[in-house]
């Protein structure tokens, strides 16, 4: 990465990087206390699980409004008012009379986490160059992987100091103010890049040409600055626009989403099956997620590098066949060995695959106007790691475990396939950093 790169992520760390880390810090804290929340309001476990349901169901929601939003007011307004909005969710979320109080109160938050996320989305894709774009937004999947990784272990900390399930919202609150601050006050990179002149034939403010077609500078362009011809054309018209892309590479990243959904339900629900104890179980599923976060940055490199297929191809190949032969290995001796393995190697597939769907969605958006399409994209994918666990779970009801396990595999195994045909005819490869 040249010192340009460098400069400019640095540059997003106060407004992008932080606040990320911050929102997925709370949000991780209060995510497993959600159902023992519930449950102290009188939820039974049907009950508890679909309360903890409303993030997911949230965030599926807000997509499309949040593209919406974005478009109409910027991202950072609407990063502060999804902020401020999580935070009286979260106020409902620990102070929760009754669990329809509490269910209202997770899915607000799912909808604003939602708003957030493509709110930033939207500003990556903006302003920063082509070149290092994947390296830039797998550092932001990294930044709220370390969130979501870490969230657990403070809540747990909280709790055992605390001996109430409310100071984790608490954490989630003060992460919120920070974040808020941060965002509202803090330095915004635009007005830092647009320090920088524009070179000889560069693009100057105002020139509504694609990246494929000139060099991309790094200037900031704000969705006001490059509009198509009839103006704003709205989420549900920008959707029938692009209804190709959606229908065809949409599709092959919601596979990747599922897959990514899969591996958290079928390792731990694996290793119950081989009688492991929880301890076992969870150095097993942690040491599967430090590979995996070890890796959020190898993504990037590769994909500036040598093109999206080069991560995306191998990732789904190797979550794909590492379900599909881990679904064989139940009854073999030594199964937990081969559990352990093939746990990582899923591993090794999920991180190779951090910051895949950021990075394919920026490069397919409307350059000019991205955020109504990207609300589109989002809700695709979030659709998919939705539906994975149900699938999953029916699936194993009328059949077998093993039968399930391997059906997520061939889910990863058709991604690949769709993202083998449809990257390269959609996506050129990035061009040589200078």
């Amino acid at each position: 990465m040249t010192d340009s790169a460098r400069q400019v992520m640095r540059r997003f760390a106060p407004m992008i990087y932080g606040p990320t880390i911050l929102f997925a810090l709370g949000e991780g804290a209060v995510i497993p206390l959600i159902p023992v929340i519930a449950g102290k309001l009188g939820a039974d476990l049907a009950l508890s699980g679909l309360v903890a349901s409303a993030l997911v169901i949230g965030q599926l929601v807000g997509n499309l409004p949040a593209g919406y939003l974005v478009a109409r007011v910027g991202e950072r307004l609407t990063m502060v008012g999804a902020g401020t909005l999580a935070l009286l969710g979260v106020v409902g979320l620990a102070l929760a009379p009754s669990v329809g109080v509490l269910a209202a109160s997770v899915f607000l938050i799912g909808m604003c986490a939602a708003a957030f996320g493509l709110a930033r989305h939207a500003f990556m894709t903006t302003r920063v160059p082509q070149n290092y774009r994947a390296r830039a937004l797998s550092l932001l999947g990294g930044s709220f992987r370390f969130g979501m990784f870490a969230g657990p272990f403070l809540g747990a900390i909280l709790l055992g100091l605390t001996g109430t399930e409310a100071s984790a919202a608490w954490l989630f609150a003060a992460c919120l103010i920070a974040c808020v601050l941060l965002v509202g006050f803090g330095p915004d990179p635009e007005t830092k890049l647009q320090e920088h002149a524009v070179p000889p034939g560069g693009v100057s403010r105002g020139d509504t040409r694609s990246t494929s077609e000139t060099a991309d500078t790094g200037e900031a362009v704000t969705s006001g600055n490059a509009l198509p011809a009839g103006g704003r054309p709205g989420v549900f018209r920008t959707m029938m626009q692009h209804r190709g892309v959606l229908s065809r590479l949409g599709l092959a990243a919601a596979s990747l989403s599922a897959v990514r959904s899969a591996r958290q339900v079928v390792l731990p629900l694996w290793g119950v099956s081989l009688a492991l104890d929880a301890q076992t179980i969870s150095l097993v599923v942690g040491i599967a997620g430090a590979i995996d976060f070890a890796l959020f940055y190898a993504s990037g490199q590769v994909m500036d590098r040598f093109g999206r297929l080069w991560a995306a191809l191998p990732a789904m190949l190797l979550m794909g066949t590492g379900f599909i032969v881990l679904a064989f290995t139940h009854d073999v001796p030594q199964a937990t060995m081969w559990f352990a393995m093939f746990a990582a190697v899923i591993g090794v597939g999920n991180g190779l695959s951090s910051g895949i769907l950021l990075t394919l969605g920026a490069d397919v958006a409307p350059k000019g106007d991205p955020a109504p399409f990207l609300g589109s994209w989002r809700t695709l994918t979030d659709a998919g790691g939705a539906t994975a666990p149900v699938l999953f779970s029916g699936i194993a009801a009328i059949s077998t475990l093993g039968v399930a396990t391997a059906a997520m595999g061939v889910i990863g195994l058709v991604g690949a396939l769709g993202f083998l045909r449809w990257v390269p005819r959609y996506i050129k490869r990035p061009p040589a950093e200078k």
